[in-house]
């Protein structure tokens, strides 16, 4: 028989514990508010009533309110709905879904594509299918929370390592069981920091010590390389690297994550990646959108051309007012360390006082005492824009240590 009454008081209990965690968050300058905002295209968004421009968004070719996608997937709506209604093992994976993954297939030059709801669930489920418990799985330190919690999960030996200590990496390397599985795991551009990994010599360890590479190009695809493929692209990698996994929410404009890579590697994933076989497949009118994306990002080079230019200009401005950022660093993230979470939260409110929406980055997200800002550039910018943002960062970050 359930006890009514003391039933009850779980809740109650419940509510204090939750009240006094949200407390703690708060009282570390680490509980964050949802904000509202309204995307109005172009670069803009609209918070509290107020016209800003969005530094916030990873959408860096501006292509989520291009028109053409908008019309893709206004036109596949009336062919599919609005949900696919099932996992693509079942009958989720329609017209539209296999024609992403033949685009992707081609725009990657590999065999065959796979497409995930999300890219988290392109990480979880790829890592977590292809590193067995008896396997060494090396992460680097500051990899995205998606391919940290694949390599947890995944059940293998973890060795952390930092993409700047790679001599550390091949001790570790050396030292692991050479009967088992040595995989070495790492995004392509570190998403709070914007540095670029080293995939030449990550691609030179691999293949010295029998290993496997697995690189997330989340936030390279469509912004570096000729093509757009990224950074595998850009430095003559794309060949030497076991699965090269990617999303479509960045720079492509839309939603979800793949996989490309030959036809073996993709069958095992749809048979066995349980983020891709439990889930529902994405929406037949969120693909069409996805690939007139991929075309244009084919045929319209310019859109990168004009993010690298904006975001050397920034560089040189924040420099030029004595603002540090992170070093090493190329492309569309601009990171301003600044230390403490209270001291990011008010320097990134001051600058919204400017009317630039810029990202308060704190931990869990980064280490603890490297809280900062995240300010991501898109191709709906100009010149102008970015020299009154460098203006409000920097007096917004003097502000802030007067």
């Amino acid at each position: 028989m359930i006890d009514h009454a003391e039933s009850e008081s779980h809740p109650a209990g419940l509510d204090a514990m939750l009240a006094a965690r949200v407390q703690e968050l708060r009282s570390a300058g680490l509980f964050r508010e949802s904000q509202n905002v309204v995307p109005l295209g172009d670069g803009w968004c609209g918070i509290d009533g107020a016209k800003v421009r969005n530094l916030a968004s990873n959408d860096y070719l501006n292509l989520a309110h291009d028109p053409r996608l908008v019309a893709a997937a206004r036109a596949a709506l009336d062919d599919s709905g609005v949900g696919s209604g099932a996992s693509a093992l079942v009958s989720g994976r329609g017209p539209w879904q296999v024609r992403l993954e033949k685009k992707l297939a081609e725009f990657e030059r590999m065999e065959s594509a796979i497409i995930f709801p999300t890219g988290y669930a392109a990480n979880l489920g790829t890592l977590t299918t292809l590193i067995a418990p008896g396997d060494t799985v090396f992460c680097d330190r500051i990899n995205h929370a998606s391919l940290v919690d694949g390599c947890k999960l995944c059940g293998a030996r973890l060795r952390v390592f930092r993409h700047d200590a790679l001599d550390v990496l091949e001790r570790e390397l050396k030292r692991s069981p050479s009967d088992s599985g040595r995989w070495i795991v790492t995004d392509s551009v570190f998403s709070m920091d914007g540095i670029v990994a080293p995939l030449t010599e990550l691609c030179d360890l691999a293949e010295r010590y029998g290993g496997f590479l697995i690189v997330d190009e989340a936030h390279g695809t469509g912004v570096f390389g000729a093509h757009g493929r990224g950074v595998a692209e850009l430095t003559g990698t794309e060949d030497r690297i076991t699965v090269r996994i990617g999303t479509l929410s960045k720079a492509v404009g839309c939603l979800g994550g793949f996989v490309s890579g030959s036809q073996a590697l993709v069958d095992v994933l749809r048979n066995s990646a349980r983020t891709q076989m439990f889930s529902t497949a994405l929406p037949g009118a969120v693909c069409a959108a996805a690939c007139q994306s991929l075309d244009l990002i084919s045929a319209e080079p310019e859109r990168r051309e004009q993010l690298h230019r904006l975001a050397d200009l920034l560089r040189r401005e924040l420099a030029h007012f004595e603002v540090p950022v992170v070093d090493r660093t190329t492309g569309p993230i601009v990171a301003v360390v600044l230390g403490e979470p209270q001291v990011a939260v008010a320097v990134a409110s001051r600058i919204l006082q400017e009317g630039f929406l810029v990202a308060a980055i704190r931990p869990p997200t980064v280490p603890r005492g490297t809280s900062r800002l995240r300010i991501s550039l898109t191709a709906a910018l100009q010149e102008t824009d970015i020299r009154a943002l460098a203006v409000a960062v920097a007096r917004a970050v003097a502000g802030q240590s007067m």
